[in-house]
């Protein structure tokens, strides 16, 4: 989906509605707002960062933490 906006005397923009139901945005949601050296990113803040990163680098953790830390422990010797 590519959408024009414009900012307003406010400095304000619209969300386009297609974005906002796709991404489930509503009224009061917070949105984070990222700058990058050319563009900004607004990304819905997660509710829960606990449940959002819930997952993340299980292949990272396979066998869990504890081996993965004598695997990477056991290479520092060599």
């Amino acid at each position: 989906m590519s959408v024009t906006v414009t900012v307003s005397s406010k400095h304000q923009i619209v969300v386009p509605r297609e974005a906002r139901e796709k991404l489930r945005i509503g009224p009061g949601q917070a949105l984070l707002v990222l700058c990058k050296e050319d563009r900004i990113v607004l990304i819905p803040k997660p509710r829960s960062y606990t449940k959002r990163t819930a997952g993340l680098h299980q292949k990272t953790w396979q066998g869990g933490a504890a081996s993965y830390l004598a695997e990477e422990r056991g290479s520092w010797d060599k």
